[in-house]
């Protein structure tokens, strides 16, 4: 493409002189430049892209994009947001590949792993050839690529849609963050579904408020347009037992379908049964009742299962498919993952590291739970602080043996953010063993026959952030090794 060519697509009163050269890549890191590149200088949260335009030019950008005038030997096309034109210019380059897929998006606190998963499944079942990307990697039909944030940015997002169409990807399930709503890497993604889970607190550190946390994930709402048209419906699916659904059906143009349990809704759970192998529930949807017995375990995944349903179907699946293969699901890793290795008490690890994620993972196990119930819950360095003593009052509140450790401290001292969590709790009984494997050792060493341990916060991770560094961490091998341990001594 050549760089008049894709230009067009900015501002029109940005003006275009000089050479037009064909442009072979777009990028915004440059030590991904090569020869015919236009490179776009972005300013992030500790490096600056301006700094580094010399560097490009150097490797063979032909242009660069910048928020003010660089002294280059190139041309240099200035715009006042160059985050905001990179999305326009990556939608350009990569030819709209979101046009030629059904794109579905879900945003909420709480669940968008679990349910872009399910749904993933439902569509795979039903043939579809499907991509994902989300907070645990990113998938191109078979293929598993590592993946960085949640929703990447506007340029890597609009080339891995690229390579979902060019090998016959047809539908896409993404989660989509409230930062990247905020700062509009989405922009450009032509989204036919945007779904709920629901909306509580996370994420202040970024936010500052919950209001704003609200508007942030309303844009995708809004986004979904403010046409009808018969052969590309726009359907928003929303949670109606979260009050937050009010405010996002009244953002949208589109189709609203609702899912609930509590209240009314076009997709509603009734007579739900839990049990530690599964749960059951009656499922209300148009004036007919269908039994769903599936073995996921938590009125949490009801929800999740409701919202997955609710997409599939406004997606062109029969219910009659949709119900057959959320029973088929086992589970999501590291999402009230099992940990067996005969011992004669459960362990679980889950991802809950929001205050309401962990409320209700732990009311989970209330409801089942014959004895003890231990959990090991941390809080992430270098975010929101204001849920750290949420987090160790809703553990000392619903579990018999708490034990606060670390999670990724980051760049804060892990004691530091431990003292903040026993800052909500100074009455309550509890251990703190900042030694996150220390900590499992010390519960799963500790339990008895019939006992329950929920190993809280990062759930599918295989890592552990502490300062700088980046190490091997997983709760789910620590967890399996320490119960083998523990059966042979």
């Amino acid at each position: 493409m050549r760089l008049q060519e894709l230009l067009n697509h900015l501002h029109p009163l940005i003006p275009f002189s000089g050479e037009n050269p064909e442009i072979t890549s777009v990028e915004n890191d440059n030590r991904k430049v090569q020869s015919g590149s236009l490179f776009i200088c972005i300013k992030g949260y500790t490096v600056d892209g301006h700094d580094f335009a010399d560097a490009a030019v150097e490797k063979g950008a032909v242009a660069i994009l910048a928020e003010h005038p660089l002294p280059l030997n190139v041309p240099v096309f200035v715009v006042k947001d160059t985050k905001r034109a990179m999305a326009v210019i990556a939608a350009g380059f990569y030819e709209n590949p979101t046009k030629n897929l059904h794109l579905i998006g879900i945003t909420g606190t709480n669940g968008k792993t679990t349910t872009s998963h399910l749904i993933e499944k439902i569509l795979v079942d039903a043939g579809k050839k499907m991509g994902l990307i989300g907070t645990m990697y990113t998938k191109i039909g078979d293929e598993i690529l590592e993946t960085k944030n949640t929703t990447p940015e506007s340029m890597t997002l609009q080339k891995i849609f690229k390579e979902m169409v060019d090998v016959k990807v047809d539908s896409a399930v993404m989660e989509v963050s409230s930062h990247a709503l905020d700062l509009g890497r989405v922009h450009g993604c032509d989204f036919n579904v945007a779904v709920l889970t629901n909306v509580t607190q996370d994420h202040l550190d970024y936010h500052i408020t919950m209001e704003e946390y609200k508007r942030s994930k309303g844009l995708l709402f809004s986004q979904l347009g403010n046409s009808f048209d018969l052969q590309h419906p726009k359907f928003a699916v929303l949670n109606v037992d979260d009050p937050a659904s009010v405010v996002f059906e009244k953002s949208t143009a589109a189709h609203v379908v609702s899912y609930g349990i509590d209240n009314k809704a076009d997709f509603q759970a009734k007579n739900i049964q839990m049990s530690p192998n599964g749960t059951t529930f009656d499922l209300l949807l148009a004036e007919s009742q269908y039994s769903v017995q599936m073995q996921l375990i938590g009125k949490f995944s009801v929800y999740n299962v409701l919202a997955s349903m609710a997409t599939a179907y406004v997606s062109g699946i029969p219910i009659k498919n949709i119900i057959r293969s959320i029973e088929s699901v086992k589970g999501v890793a590291g999402r009230f993952e099992l940990i067996d290795a005969g011992q004669d008490f459960s362990v679980i690890v889950d991802y809950a590291h929001t205050p309401d994620s962990l409320e209700n993972v732990l009311k989970t196990i209330q409801q089942f739970a014959k004895k003890k119930i231990f959990v090991l819950i941390g809080c992430g360095g270098d975010r929101d602080r204001t849920k750290r003593p949420l987090m160790a009052q809703i553990a000392c509140q619903y579990a018999t043996d708490p034990i606060f450790t670390s999670d990724n401290p980051r760049s804060e001292d892990p004691l530091e953010i431990l003292k903040e969590m026993e800052a909500g709790v100074q009455d309550k009984k509890y251990l703190v063993i900042p030694d996150r494997k220390e900590a499992i050792l010390t519960a799963i060493h500790s339990a008895s026959a019939g006992d329950v341990i929920l190993i809280a916060g990062k759930g599918h991770e295989t890592y552990q952030i502490i300062g700088s560094h980046v190490y091997d961490f997983d709760d789910r091998l620590v967890a399996r090794i320490a119960i083998e341990e523990k059966q042979f001594t």
